[in-house]
């Protein structure tokens, strides 16, 4: 991967970011819920994934743009629990039980805000109604804020086969930490990362954010420094979008104290050659990986994919979400539940699925999700794996975005090549930041009017 400042000046556009397609704002609240759950009712044998969302935090942080419920009463969690004890019952009627459950990951909010009772009753349930995976090959991860940990809780988890964590570092500077109002010092992500080896956890994953009040190069680059002495697995930078008007707790953040553009350019910069230089390798938009990782093995077995949790080595599976606002994703079946934790609770109450809205893609959806997966998590892609898959003629049905692709070919972005009966597209080192402007070449819904965030 190149840094080409005149491309990113030039192409530091807004776009979506691609963990599905069509992307969330075409997900319909009027579509029939009958033919939503009529699509969940397809026979099927194959591997799925659970993801299971917790919206419960005990801190607010100023930042933060998830579904999430702000309290200090942890016993909310046990009320919860119950609601997706029942939401599983209802769901396993629908899906065969026998199907192994390769993937498993627990977002939010704060997973870890669970007891440690009532994380056994969660993990007692879905045991109950799905058949999980405990002989190593299995993908159970869990979001972890440090702050909300302990030793016996991941002893819990790590014992219901838990073997991927996410730490929510953010950045170790104080300053930035005061301003986001996210305090934790360094020895206890330290200490966290301990535990989880000494227990057996094989893969941690830290994330990052640029972009955040208060913080300089000299301060990012301390932050970077004393990542890669912890020496995680894989590491996440995202970028901080600032958006007040739709996220309350963003208002907290003051304008003056945000870097400037060209300043949280340069973060990102420092972060590709910090990391770069420490032996990380660029798997795609915002994620770092050792060599060795299945990420990037994945990826170099063309197997890598998105979803709503970012990049997956189980592009095989079904996504089957639980919990207020989780979206479920079943061959190209979007399900969103409700977004309200009081709309969700009152369904699931009423022995009803909580679904709020989705979307049933059709023949064009499902080629263009198909070749902007690819891109997005290959950066190449050879015409004759679509045109088989689908049965098309690759230039002939896309025509008009070869023909938009041949400003980004000048510009330097991507290299076509037209062999004897095939297309092959291939974005360059210089043009891989800049991967979701070659996606939005192939989305047919792009709409002005939505504030998507910047694409660097």
């Amino acid at each position: 991967m190149l840094w080409d400042q005149s491309l990113i000046t030039k192409y530091n556009l807004s776009g979506p970011r691609y963990t599905s397609y069509p992307t969330a704002p075409q997900f319909d609240n009027t579509i029939s819920k009958i033919a939503l759950i009529d699509k969940m009712l397809v026979p099927n044998q194959g591997p799925i994934s659970l993801y299971f969302h917790i919206p419960f935090c005990a801190h607010l942080c100023y930042y933060c743009a998830c579904n999430k419920v702000v309290t200090k009463q942890y016993d909310k969690g046990a009320e919860y629990v119950e609601l997706l004890e029942e939401e599983m019952r209802l769901r396993s009627l629908m899906i065969d039980q026998h199907r192994p459950v390769t993937q498993l990951h627990f977002g939010g909010g704060t997973p870890t805000f669970l007891s440690e009772q009532h994380l056994e009753q969660l993990f007692a349930a879905i045991n109950q109604q799905f058949t999980l995976v405990q002989d190593g090959s299995q993908d159970y991860s869990i979001e972890i804020d440090p702050r909300e940990i302990t030793s016996s809780k991941m002893q819990l988890l790590v014992k219901n086969g838990i073997n991927r964590i996410s730490i929510g570092v953010q950045d170790f500077d104080q300053e930035v930490q005061l301003a986001i109002h996210r305090v934790q010092p360094i020895k206890m992500v330290s200490d966290l990362v301990k535990d989880a080896r000494k227990l057996g956890i094989s893969s941690i994953n830290f994330d990052l954010i640029y972009g955040l009040p208060k913080q300089t190069i000299a301060g990012f680059k301390e932050t970077l420094e004393k990542v890669i002495e912890l020496n995680p697995d894989r590491i996440s930078v995202f970028n901080y979008a600032h958006l007040p008007d739709r996220f309350r707790s963003q208002r907290r953040i003051l304008d003056q104290d945000l870097p400037s553009p060209e300043l949280k350019l340069n973060l990102l910069k420092l972060s590709i050659e910090k990391l770069t230089e420490a032996g990380y390798e660029y798997i795609g938009m915002d994620h770092f990986a050792k060599p060795n990782d299945s990420l990037k093995l994945a990826q170099e077995k063309g197997q890598l994919q998105r979803n709503f949790q970012g990049y997956t080595t189980h592009a095989e599976t079904d996504l089957i979400a639980f919990g207020v606002s989780a979206i479920s994703h079943l061959k190209g079946v979007y399900i969103q539940n409700h977004t309200d934790l009081s709309l969700y609770q009152n369904s699931i109450e009423n022995g009803q699925l909580a679904i709020m809205k989705g979307y049933i893609s059709h023949q064009d959806d499902r080629i263009r999700h198909q070749v902007i997966m690819t891109l997005i998590s290959q950066f190449e892609l050879r015409s004759e794996s679509i045109e088989k898959a689908f049965s098309i003629q690759f230039d002939q049905y896309f025509s008009q975005e070869l023909e938009q692709l041949e400003q980004l070919e000048k510009d330097g972005i991507v290299e076509i090549d037209h062999l004897k009966e095939h297309t092959y597209i291939r974005v360059t080192e210089r043009g891989r930041l800049l991967i979701r402007c070659v996606c939005m070449v192939f989305d047919q819904y792009l709409d002005s009017a939505i504030k998507y965030s910047k694409v660097i």
